[in-house]
């Protein structure tokens, strides 16, 4: 499973700052193509420990970690869905992304103006979910025509589709992003999710700033919109590796691995997603042929000292189709 996230702001927030650590990353990988894939996307390895000592118990060749690319769009400003600025032009980048990070100026600078001219974290907020929730308004009008003209002649999925696509129109022009419980029905509507509609995306806000510039009525209002945040002071190096963690944790993801002589990986899958379905990330195949999985935790495969001494430890498991992959699983697939 790819990540990818797409980074949103208003102008001079400190948008380009992250995105310049995202793309200045040096570590170079085999057969990924890292640093900027083109002057909008970097991508970045996610950082993690567990990688590099199961590498080195296998004595791995090669070490290939997950990866996330992140989106960067020209900065929105008030208007954008109206033509004004580059932002509503990029908003499309974004669309197929998992989540959105939005950055929030917080720290206060005479030496950088704010494009509104005062420094108001809850207003950029306001002003950035609008055009989201605008653009999304503009999608659902696209394809609303279409559905009404097949639910007029009878079709029973055009009707529903219609239904979704009407409450789902009246919630954004009521200024209520698609995300949380309440929009959990309207979101497994097919057209609706076929759509990638912004609001309906994960949000983590990055308050760029020092802990005492952020108020308590932002982190009430992040917290009623369902979204997640970190507080990061960009002029100094950011923390890439706690923004991945959010998003990790926003999304419901966790990693397994497989390591060998050849290459120890790390995987994406999100929680709760079974063997076969596990094993068809690494490959489609094992997805189709899957028979069992050997199974055993990173940290016992490292006490044991490797898969030869693990075995007649007892540590190895044998693991059928029903079996829920756990975070920090090392997984050997057996297929047909």
């Amino acid at each position: 499973m790819k990540l990818s996230i797409g980074i949103v702001g208003l102008p001079n927030v400190g948008k380009s700052t992250l995105f310049k650590a995202i793309t200045k990353n040096d570590v170079l990988i085999a057969n990924y193509p890292f640093a900027t894939i083109d002057p909008n996307v970097g991508v970045i390895p996610v950082p993690d420990e567990r990688l590099k000592k199961l590498a080195d118990l296998s004595n791995s060749k090669k070490v290939i970690p997950a990866v996330v690319e992140f989106y960067d769009i020209a900065g929105l400003v008030k208007g954008a869905n109206k033509g004004e600025g580059l932002g509503n032009h990029f908003l499309s980048h974004i669309r197929d992304t998992n989540a959105i990070v939005m950055v929030l100026r917080c720290f206060k600078s005479d030496e950088i103006i704010h494009v509104e001219n005062s420094v108001d974290p809850l207003r950029d907020l306001e002003i950035i979910n609008t055009e989201l929730a605008l653009k999304d308004l503009e999608t659902i009008e696209k394809v609303w025509k279409k559905a009404e003209g097949e639910a007029k002649i009878g079709n029973k999925n055009a009707e529903k589709d219609l239904e979704a696509l009407k409450q789902a129109k009246a919630a954004l022009e009521a200024g209520n992003l698609l995300i949380g419980e309440r929009y959990a029905l309207i979101r497994t509507n097919v057209r609706i999710s076929e759509l990638n509609l912004l609001t309906t995306k994960k949000q983590i806000y990055l308050l760029n700033g020092k802990p005492e510039d952020v108020s308590e009525e932002l982190k009430k209002k992040i917290a009623d919109l369902g979204g997640s945040y970190l507080v990061a002071d960009l002029s100094v190096e950011p923390d890439l590796g706690e923004l991945i963690k959010k998003a990790y944790e926003s999304l419901g993801l966790i990693s397994f691995f497989t390591t060998g002589e050849d290459e120890t990986r790390a995987w994406t899958i999100a929680r709760g997603i079974k063997a076969p379905q596990a094993a068809g990330v690494i490959h489609t195949d094992f997805e189709k042929k899957f028979i069992r999985a050997e199974v055993i935790g990173w940290d016992k495969l490292l006490e044991a000292g490797g898969w030869s001494k693990a075995k007649p430890k007892g540590w190895l498991r044998l693991e059928g189709k029903e079996y829920v992959v756990q975070d920090g699983d090392v997984i050997e697939v057996r297929h047909g």
